[in-house]
């Protein structure tokens, strides 16, 4: 399978937070993101819920503004993942 970079840029202080979170679950940053990228093309929507309001102000994500929720189905098994995580 051929690979292809992606450049994107976040704050540094995300970059940082999440380096760190996806090393105590024993992946990198790409692993993190390819699994994001897989369950994104699987469910065919992004993996999580995105509402443009909130009940209460939350800060900016990513420049999303408003509060991302987690989807009901998101504890699915991640059957693809298998494989790629071992």
């Amino acid at each position: 399978m051929a690979n292809t970079n992606i450049n994107i840029r976040v704050d540094h202080n995300v970059k940082k937070e999440a380096q760190e979170l996806f090393s105590t679950l024993g992946m990198d940053m790409t692993t993190a993101i390819n699994i994001f990228l897989r369950q994104a093309i699987r469910l065919r929507r992004i993996p999580f819920a995105v509402t443009a309001e909130s009940a209460k102000k939350e800060p900016k994500l990513g420049g999303w503004e408003g509060k991302i929720w987690m989807a009901d189905d998101f504890d699915e098994p991640l059957e693809d993942f298998k494989e790629y995580m071992e």
